[in-house]
């Protein structure tokens, strides 16, 4: 069984993404391997250039290359430079860029503040933040952070942070998801919901 321990190997790496279970990596792992030169070399040239290349933006967090830093979100003349939302993770701006309704700067954390995993202030790109909204201008920051207590928790912490400085903090409305009936909604979302209605 020694022998087969590559793939074992191969499949447990496989596991640790996202989105991929025991099951999945398990098919993936056997894919590669019976067509490496198909499958496997594109993907292990593809995951070298990616580590060598691809680095988070000085200014804003966001992903780039190492060629393009600070990155296009923050170069581009076109994008407001008065509002900044702010996200967790960089592939957050991914997500929020793809629904195409935010055409300012952005800023990401790298976390929310957790004192279960040791993430406090001094861990999060915060202080960075504060210097971008006074430096830069800034009159709008919109929170696009997680709705659990710890983005909660990180969304007072930054519009305490913020007070004083003339930029408006906002957060993103809560609701009920697209195509979801009442039936299926959770009652903090539903509260949320009502909280924040609008007007039709």
């Amino acid at each position: 069984m020694n022998a087969l321990r590559p793939i074992d190997d191969l499949e447990a790496a496989l596991s640790k993404l996202p989105g991929l279970g025991r099951r999945s990596a398990a098919r993936a792992a056997l894919a590669l391997v019976k067509e490496p030169q198909r499958l496997m070399e594109p993907l292990v040239s593809a995951l070298k250039e990616a580590r060598a290349q691809i680095r988070c933006c000085s200014r804003c967090g966001a992903f780039t290359t190492l060629d393009r830093d600070p990155c296009d979100f923050c170069t581009d003349a076109t994008r407001d430079g008065s509002a900044v939302c702010v996200v967790e993770e960089p592939a957050d701006i991914v997500s929020i860029e793809s629904a195409g309704a935010f055409r300012g700067r952005y800023h990401s954390l790298g976390g929310k503040l957790s004192p279960s995993r040791h993430l406090g202030p001094e861990k999060l790109r915060l202080r960075e933040l504060a210097d971008r909204v006074r430096n830069e201008g800034m009159t709008e920051v919109l929170l696009a952070l997680s709705t659990d207590m710890e983005g909660d928790a990180t969304a007072g912490y930054i519009a305490e942070l913020l007070r004083g400085s003339g930029a408006r903090v906002t957060r993103l409305a809560f609701g009920l998801p697209v195509d979801s009936g009442i039936a299926y909604s959770d009652p903090l979302t539903l509260r949320r919901a009502i909280v924040n209605r609008i007007q039709q």
